[in-house]
Formats: C-alpha cells, sequence, structure tokens
C-alpha cells in the first residue's frame, strides 16, 4: 500500500511539473541518448515512461525512464521537434 501511495505520489509530481513547464529552449543539435538499460518490470500491467530532458543550467540533462503503475490514459514519450534555429524538447504526457 505504501509503494503505491509513493509511485501515485512520483507520478502526480511528474505530471505537475511537464503542465508548468511552459518555457521552450532550442538547442543547434539533440544531444546523444545516454546508454540506459532498462530494468525489469515491477509486476504485470506496469507502464514504461522513457527518459525525459529536463533544461537545467543552460542545458538539457538526461533523466533515466522508470516503471510506473497503469492508469486510465496512455503514457505518450516525449521526443525531440525540430523547430527554428535547432531542437526542443517535447515532454511525455499522460493522454
Amino acid at each position: 500500500m505504501k509503494k503505491t501511495i509513493v509511485n501515485m505520489l512520483l507520478a502526480i509530481i511528474v505530471v505537475v511539473a511537464v503542465s508548468c513547464e511552459t518555457a521552450e529552449y532550442t538547442v543547434s543539435s539533440r544531444p546523444a541518448r545516454p546508454v540506459f538499460v532498462r530494468p525489469a518490470s515491477p509486476g504485470p500491467g506496469y507502464v514504461w515512461m522513457d527518459g525525459n530532458w529536463i533544461w537545467r543550467g543552460g542545458r538539457y540533462e538526461y533523466e533515466n525512464g522508470r516503471w510506473y503503475e497503469p492508469r486510465a490514459e496512455h503514457w505518450h514519450n516525449g521526443h525531440w521537434r525540430k523547430v527554428r534555429g535547432g531542437w526542443a524538447w517535447q515532454p511525455g504526457r499522460w493522454r
């Protein structure tokens, strides 16, 4: 039960952080995705959320992905999109 509550709180924090992010930062080239081995699922039905790029200290930093308990919405992973002058990160989100 405690693990479920912690996972739900983490998911809420991620959703709030992503929805509050309004600034778009452009880089001339997409950063290389770090090598990351996905750990085994903690149980049946868990959803894998790919890693996310966060703007910190004037550059993008990669955060590893993680497993979440399933929700009614479907998770759409973030992606790089071409913009004028370079690339911008479009964060993942629940739909």
